[in-house]
């Protein structure tokens, strides 16, 4: 009996042990009865934040068990926090509180808890585990609950804060005495549509953005950290903390090159060459001496842009900080001209950090939207096909386009009456023996003349040297402009961050957190809201960072609505945008039916594998909660969610851009399978290259003060004489070029808290063991997809996936062992589960 007894004590004091540090356990005890439990409640613990107290309480429903007056499970009585320790979740320091609870013998596991918050101040909640012990003193049933939630005081919500077990249940299989809270929880996470929104309120409801102008808005600065996210979609203590770091880091990165800039004496308008970039961004320095005098100048200027304690952070750093640099771009870290060769510029069209847009050329000469044909002729490509005719090019399909003229065409008016120099460029390449392109001939459009209804475009060719080469270099650096608006605005802000959007208020409006739908969307709707009122508060409001560094300025919320218009979701899964664009073909004897043009087109193949990896790993968690497609039809939840999405989450789209319809386990699995992709694979390669492409402004170009001069004008003699110096003088200056290098250092940085695709925030975060076993699964698929794209890399025939500038294509590496704590920052590699910076 002694050993017995021994034994049983060794065995609880393991179970503790064992157990994630962080979450909330009820123990039975072994000297009572089988329902008697002990409680432990831990919450995340930081100097900023408050902690629950003792007013604070916590009750258990029962899953089996009804009240018959309220019809909802059994509520066990209430119980108040007490005894907190200072723990630790992974490397997150926690508080521990430990509660006793007595429960009737037909209690059963509980499904979901009630916490109330008596106190003054809101607290972090982490998570809760019930455990029970059978006669035998082993662990015999458990039932946990992932919370990761504010609890905020209940004399603001006059409420408590209801959260359900791991356990999984399809609308029509819920539990009978948890179908009313289930209910009743969805309800109020919609709201009722009124009244101004309030910081502890978790409403999830859609507005339109009326930020355009500041006639619709009131703003003390442009940066505005005020504003109302739902509490469960903002960023944790510990992210908002970096991110807040980081961005003023990233301000002084900017502060202090400009200080060198005075201090030197230096043109304070323009960058005067390739090396003053060089020298002044990234070299280390020490200015101290003398920047008291100039330091006001610049820091002065950051007033309208910054609130107040956020710019005496920046100040206080800047102080102390007389060393800070920008990090040299690996754009230019093995050569600091290789991303000038024709090789490099059309590299990046297949690697760079904008490789969704080019296409096959369908016929010779283009033809826009209008009807209207290009002004590239057949001479002026012919003699430059490697040996091929046209008509042999193009039915071998070898001939691409990058197009930026269409959409670009009825906003050029307006934008360059804002003082910029903008063209509508078309772009020709041929795809080479060897596997890459070769840009052929580049047009670009000026907008029609008043009274007359004819554009104006002009054709540039290749050329390395002279006053041919040095226009050629122009009309290169007006095509990097365009594509540098279009990716920032739409390949990333519309395409990902805004397009998602809608799709996580209706999943927390209509899918219950029990919906198995909803545990395998989570992680790919985190952090998105928050970071999305960021960027409407700092980039894309009326004279925001955005309006100032790219070239639409303020047209380019319009413009990117425009865009908008034609958006169609089925479109956005990568097999089908690779067929649409023509950069594959239809080919039953390859994988999904899809055959790259391009073999050595780095983004789509190793996009194809994360996609087909993602699919498999939907397709099977589908098909574990649903037989039939008539499972899929009669599923409530599922109904109302998608029809939300397409009538008003989606609904300013006409109705078929939301396909496929949700009649079928196939158009599931489909839908289901985009929506995770544009969230974590599409959103790290438009993202976490940005830096490493667009860190040095000349190789990307946001916004051009210059026209390329026609022969015979006076600004043409100003190119003959010094192309370097118009170059200079064309792109931006050194202030609006030097903001944007601090932007994309921000949006580059994988965060410390980062969760990779294939991981959970949570270990436990479902308690059904075969879908832990497809989860391991799709995890394993992920490293093999690693170990093929590094296989890839190490192929020296494949000369896209490193080029001229020596950067491996990492972009689509999912990085499935980094935990957050192995490499963040600016690392161009890893897939995060969502689109969160």
């Amino acid at each position: 009996m002694a050993q017995n007894k021994q034994q049983q004590q060794k065995e609880k004091k393991e179970c503790w042990s064992n157990k994630p540090q962080g979450c909330l356990s009820l123990l039975a005890s072994h000297h009572s009865s089988p329902f008697n439990v002990k409680a432990a409640v831990v919450v995340f613990r930081n100097p900023r934040l408050s902690r629950p107290g003792k007013l604070t309480t916590l009750q258990l429903y029962s899953n089996s068990q009804i009240d018959q007056s309220t019809r909802r499970g059994k509520l066990s009585e209430e119980r108040n926090l007490k005894e907190g320790k200072n723990t630790k979740h992974g490397s997150i320091p926690t508080i521990t509180y430990r509660v006793s609870f007595s429960l009737s013998e037909d209690f059963g596991v509980p499904g979901a808890i009630q916490v109330k918050n008596g106190d003054r101040n809101e607290f972090f909640l982490h998570s809760v585990t019930v455990m029970f012990i059978n006669d035998h003193g082993n662990w015999s049933r458990k039932a946990h609950f992932d919370c990761r939630s504010w609890i905020y005081p209940v004399r603001l919500t006059n409420a408590g804060r209801h959260f359900f077990s791991i356990t999984s249940y399809l609308p029509r299989k819920t539990p009978e005495a948890l179908q009313k809270l289930r209910q009743e929880e969805l309800v109020c996470l919609r709201g009722n549509g009124r009244g101004e929104r309030k910081e502890w309120e978790r409403i999830y409801d859609y507005a339109y953005y009326n930020d355009l102008d500041h006639q619709t808005e009131q703003r003390h600065k442009i940066i505005n950290l005020d504003f109302y996210v739902p509490p469960d979609e903002r960023f944790s203590p510990t992210k908002l903390s970096e991110f807040i770091s980081s961005s003023i880091q990233a301000v002084i990165h900017f502060v202090l090159p400009e200080l060198t800039s005075l201090l030197k004496g230096s043109n304070i308008i323009n960058f005067e060459s390739f090396d003053q970039i060089s020298k002044d961004l990234y070299t280390r320095r020490n200015i101290q001496s003398r920047r008291a005098n100039v330091e006001r100048i610049i820091l002065e200027k950051l007033k309208e842009f910054l609130p107040e304690d956020i710019f005496k952070e920046v100040i206080k750093i800047a102080k102390h900080s007389p060393t800070i640099k920008f990090p040299i771009p690996q754009v230019i870290e093995v050569d600091q001209f290789a991303w000038k060769t024709d090789e490099e510029f059309a590299r990046e069209m297949l690697a760079g950090l904008n490789p969704v847009v080019i296409k096959r050329l369908e016929s010779f000469p283009p033809v826009g939207k209008d009807g209207r044909q290009s002004s590239i002729l057949a001479t002026h490509i012919q003699n430059n096909l490697d040996g091929l005719t046209i008509n042999q090019a193009m039915d071998q399909k070898r001939i691409f386009i990058l197009d930026h003229h269409d959409y670009l065409m009825p906003y050029l008016r307006r934008i360059n009456m804002q003082g910029e120099c903008i063209y509508a460029s078309r772009t020709l390449l041929l795809r080479r023996d060897n596997g890459t392109l070769k840009p052929l001939v580049i047009e670009l459009s000026s907008p029609e003349e008043e009274g007359i209804g004819l554009s104006t475009s002009r054709v540039f060719l290749p050329a390395t040297n002279g006053i041919h080469g040095a226009l050629w270099q122009l009309a290169k650096t007006h095509v990097s402009i365009n594509d540098s608006g279009y990716h920032q605005l739409i390949s990333h802000w519309l395409h990902t961050h805004a397009v998602v959007e809608p799709f996580i208020i209706a999943t927390r409006r209509q899918l219950s957190t029990m919906h198995p739908i909803h545990k395998l969307l989570d992680p790919h709707l985190k952090d998105t809201m928050h970071i999305n009122s960021l960027a409407r508060s700092i980039l894309l409001n009326a004279g925001g960072i955005l309006e100032k560094t790219m070239f639409p300025a303020k047209f380019s919320m319009e413009l990117s609505s425009t865009i908008y218009e034609d958006w169609i979701f089925e479109e956005q899964e990568l097999p089908f945008d690779l067929l649409k664009r023509g950069m594959a073909v239809y080919s039953p004897s390859h994988r999904g039916g899809v055959q790259l043009l391009i073999e050595d087109y780095p983004y789509a193949a190793d996009g194809l594998d994360v996609w087909f990896a993602i699919n498999s790993w939907v397709t099977a968690f589908c098909s574990h909660f649903y037989a039939s497609d008539a499972e899929v039809v009669d599923d409530i939840e599922l109904r109302s969610w998608w029809s939300e999405i397409r009538l008003i989450g989606h609904g300013d789209l006409p109705i078929g851009s939301l396909r496929p319809n949700l009649d079928s386990l196939p158009a599931l699995i489909r839908s289901l399978t985009t929506l995770i992709w544009i969230a974590s694979a599409l959103h790290a390669a438009v993202n976490f290259g940005q830096y490493a492409y667009a860190g040095f402004p000349p190789a990307r170009p946001t916004r051009s003060r210059r026209f390329i001069p026609v022969e015979g004008s006076i600004e043409f003699a100003d190119l003959v004489r010094d192309a370097d110096q118009f170059f200079m003088e064309t792109i931006p200056d050194r202030f609006t070029a030097t903001l944007g290098v601090a932007l994309v250092e921000v949006l580059s940085r994988h965060a410390g808290e980062e969760v990779y695709l294939g991981r959970r925030a949570a270990e436990e975060w479902t308690d059904d063991d075969e879908v832990v076993r497809l989860f391991a699964e799709f995890g394993e698929e992920l490293r093999k997809v690693e170990k093929r794209i590094e296989e890839r890399n190490g192929d020296l025939r494949l000369l896209n996936r490193r080029g001229p500038i020596g950067l491996a294509y990492t972009l689509m590496y999912p990085d499935i062992g980094n935990d957050g704590s192995k490499e963040k920052g600016i690392t161009g590699k890893g897939i995060p589960n969502s689109v969160s910076i």
